[in-house]
């Protein structure tokens, strides 16, 4: 899909560019929701956790952490729904819906991660992947999909301490004193919290630095989903294959 083209930049070599569509547009739909609905959970998680409004009046006249706690569940719900979502597009989805899947078990995986880590260190062009490479798969699946399930999980729990014995009672009240206990379970959720802080400063420098160095358009691939390669670039985002 798209046509060829040419780039010409003052002092430098002609490049040779194309544009494929990568990103379909439930993988950019997910990406987004998580987006508003990670920053949702976090500003409302620092209320909660430390409520520095105090509105006047009686109690019964006010309701503002009541408020903050149904915007913090909804949004919850929302990143949940977005997660299950995007299980089933890793499965439907093109291709590059699966790209960086940690291969851990195969030798080419760790090369491609060794060799992507060295490229960002020496700030050199290599092979770009028009999906993720390996250490970009790798980090989503630490910081997106790993902690991004334990805030869910742990949520849920802290959530069913409203109604014990009924539905996320009993699916997942285990963790409560598997975590030993409400307190040290806010404690595990407040700080697994402020991870998505780290990967957050991370990812926008990895992003910037990629779409600039590599010259793929990989910001404004996540809104209209195409990437743009050189000819020599390897198009070989396969899932078990």
């Amino acid at each position: 899909m798209g046509s060829n083209y040419q780039l010409l930049e003052p002092g430098a070599r002609e490049l040779q560019f194309a544009r494929k569509y990568v990103w379909e547009f439930p993988v950019r739909l997910c990406h987004w929701v998580n987006v508003l609905a990670i920053i949702t959970l976090f500003s409302t998680g620092l209320y909660i956790s430390w409520p520095m409004l105090a509105p006047s009046g009686e109690a019964y006249q006010n309701f503002v952490m009541g408020r903050v706690r149904q915007l913090h569940f909804l949004a919850g719900y929302v990143m949940l729904f977005s997660f299950l979502l995007r299980i089933y597009w890793f499965y439907v989805g093109n291709n590059y819906a699966r790209s960086g899947f940690p291969f851990v078990w195969r030798r080419e995986w760790w090369a491609d991660l060794v060799e992507q880590a060295k490229q960002y260190l020496r700030l050199d062009r290599g092979h770009v992947h028009l999906g993720h490479n390996a250490l970009a798969g790798l980090s989503y699946t630490i910081f997106v999909i790993g902690l991004g399930w334990a805030q869910i999980l742990t949520g849920l729990a802290l959530y069913s301490e409203s109604n014990p014995g009924g539905f996320w009672d009993k699916l997942v009240g285990w963790i409560i004193p598997l975590c030993g206990g409400s307190f040290r379970l806010h404690m595990w959720h407040h700080t697994i919290a402020w991870s998505f802080v780290v990967f957050l400063i991370l990812h926008l420098y990895i992003v910037l630095y990629d779409d600039r160095q590599f010259k793929n358009g990989l910001i404004s691939s996540m809104v209209a989903g195409f990437k743009f390669y050189e000819k020599k670039d390897l198009d070989h985002d396969r899932w078990l294959s």
